[in-house]
């Protein structure tokens, strides 16, 4: 007699993958006025037309959208039990876009094409790229991007797969962004928004420190990840890692920095495109985190009083802007996010 198959799910190791392979996540999450609700009191964001259905009916849109960190952490979730449940670290970010918003209501569900393996010297984790999107309950594109993870083997002298890295455009240019249908910005309410700056006050080169910083809390990132239905062992189980500490999920990072930035940046309205992204170091739970953006382009959209902005945004533990990587090009230990993104904002 066979010995029967488990029922549960140990996640996939590095050796399990193959380049062209596509997976279908498991478990579709309706989203709705909750995870808007909770994503404001996990992250301190006050961006007027993801909080405010007025807003919103002003600019255009028939109501307020979901914020679309929002759609990024709830497709991320979906690809966890399938791609990083037995990572070591999430490393990077890759031609990131937003094709649609999403709105209280809408079923998200997520895929992944595996398009890039290599691994590591160390014979132990290797690298996997892949290709994630979210679809919506009609089956239309919400978002999709490339990000890629070191993966633990499960067994060290099990054969490699062939490396192949995959080429990635370095950026998005801003015609490749998408505009939301109706976005109208003609008649932006500057006060409401919370403050006047529009595109045109803005230089590339020009750095905004955002001044304010928050202390990561053990619960509110686990509450956080689990909003997300996020698995990966590192974030809730401390005999993961050598040290015993839980590993603060990436997003949460990436959310707090964007929550952060509304100082100086609160025009800023729609994160749309993402061109590159490090988790430079692991952020823990007391860590203090202050951000900075340095904006590196601008531009005008086809829509209506649209425009969009390039920005690095750096989160760190230290009190303001500052050098980033040492001498040999590392990233200095002070330095948990270097994200280069683009955004819509009125001109």
């Amino acid at each position: 007699m066979s010995e029967p198959k488990s029922k549960t799910n140990a996640g996939r190791f590095f050796e399990d993958y193959r380049v062209g392979q596509v997976i279908d996540h498991a478990v579709p999450r309706t989203v709705g006025a909750g995870e808007r609700a909770l994503y404001h009191a996990l992250y301190p964001d006050r961006h007027a037309l993801c909080s405010s259905d007025a807003f919103a009916r002003a600019s255009g849109l028939a109501q307020s959208p979901i914020d679309p960190l929002v759609a990024f952490h709830v497709v991320f979730g979906k690809t966890v039990p399938d791609i990083s449940l037995n990572a070591r670290a999430n490393l990077g970010y890759a031609e990131g876009r937003w094709h649609q918003p999403v709105f209280e209501g809408d079923t998200l569900r997520a895929r992944s094409e595996v398009i890039g393996l290599k691994e590591n010297s160390n014979g132990r984790t290797g690298i996997v790229w892949v290709r994630s999107e979210g679809l919506n309950q009609d089956g239309a594109r919400v978002m999709s991007y490339v990000r890629w993870v070191m993966v633990n083997k499960r067994d060290p002298v099990a054969p490699a797969p062939e490396p192949h890295v995959p080429e990635l455009a370095p950026a998005l240019s801003a015609a490749d962004l998408a505009v939301p249908p109706g976005l109208d910005f003609t008649g932006y309410d500057f006060s409401l928004a919370g403050e006047p700056h529009r595109l045109g006050d803005y230089r590339p080169g020009e750095v905004i420190d955002h001044v304010d910083g928050v202390t990561v809390e053990e619960a509110e990132h686990m509450i956080a990840t689990r909003l997300w239905q996020n698995t990966a062992k590192v974030h809730f189980d401390a005999t993961q890692r050598e040290d015993g500490k839980r590993l603060i999920y990436g997003g949460h990072v990436i959310s707090m920095a964007r929550a952060l930035s509304f100082n100086g940046l609160a025009n800023a309205q729609l994160v749309a495109g993402l061109n590159a992204g490090s988790h430079a170091n692991p952020c823990f739970a007391g860590d203090t985190l202050r951000a900075w953006s340095e904006v590196l382009d601008t531009a005008e959209t086809e829509a209506p009083g649209v425009g969009a902005i390039r920005l690095r945004l750096v989160a760190t533990k230290e009190a303001a802007p500052g050098d980033l990587k040492d001498a040999s090009g590392r990233y200095l230990p002070g330095v948990l996010l270097d994200l280069d993104y683009w955004a819509l904002m009125p001109v």
